[in-house]
C-alpha cells in the first residue's frame, strides 16, 4: 500500500505575529517537520496543501502576503507537490485526488492546521474518496473557540476533534507512536 504524507496549511499566519495565531503552532510544526524528514528520507510521496483566501472571506491567508506562505519549518522542496485550496476540505475543487491516484496512494498520514477545520474536513473527505488515514495529533494545532458566551479552550477543541475522527475516519496517534 502506498502511503503519502499530507501537510495541511502550516502557514505563517498561524504563527506568532500572524493574522490568526493558533495555540502552540511551533510545537506542531516541529512534529510535522520530523514526519516530513522521514518521508523525504524514505522517498514516499509528500503533498503540501496551501490555503489561499479568495475575496475577503477570512482575515488571513491573503494572496501575495507573507502570512500565506508555507512556514519555513515545513517548506516544500523543489519537486514536492503543492496543492492550492480555497476551502477547508483539501479535496474540494482541487486536483489532490487525481495527484494521489497518479502515485497510487491508498493511505494518508495527515498533519497540519487547524485541527477543528481543515484537518477534520480533509480527513472526512479522504475517507469518502477511499483513502485510509492516520492523523498525527501532536503535529496538528488549533485555537480557542467561542460560541455565544461559551469559550472552548484550544486543547479541548483539539482533542474533541481528534476523538471524533479516531476509529471511524482515522487512526489518531502521536508522532512518537507513528515512529514505533
Amino acid at each position: 500500500m502506498t502511503t503519502a504524507l499530507l501537510v495541511i496549511d502550516i502557514q505563517n499566519d498561524y504563527f506568532p505575529n500572524g493574522k490568526m495565531t493558533l495555540t502552540n503552532p511551533e510545537q506542531a510544526a516541529q512534529k510535522a517537520a520530523k514526519l516530513l524528514t522521514h518521508f523525504r528520507q524514505t522517498g514516499a510521496p509528500i503533498f503540501h496543501v496551501q490555503h489561499i483566501t479568495e475575496g475577503e472571506v477570512a482575515p488571513f491567508f491573503h494572496p501575495n502576503t507573507e502570512g500565506v506562505e508555507i512556514h519555513e519549518s515545513v517548506r516544500p522542496l523543489e519537486g514536492e507537490t503543492v496543492i492550492e485550496k480555497h476551502m477547508p476540505n483539501s479535496f474540494f475543487n482541487t486536483n489532490l485526488h487525481e495527484k494521489l491516484q497518479e502515485q497510487g496512494v491508498k493511505e494518508l498520514v495527515v498533519c497540519g492546521m487547524m485541527s477543528h477545520m481543515c484537518i477534520d474536513a480533509t480527513v472526512r473527505s479522504a475517507v469518502e474518496h477511499g483513502y485510509t488515514c492516520q492523523v498525527i495529533e501532536d503535529a496538528c494545532a488549533t485555537t480557542t473557540l467561542q460560541i455565544e458566551d461559551k469559550i472552548i479552550p484550544a486543547d479541548h477543541v483539539h482533542y474533541a476533534f481528534m476523538a471524533a475522527l479516531n476509529g471511524t475516519y482515522a487512526t489518531v496517534k502521536t508522532t512518537e507512536a507513528f515512529f514505533k
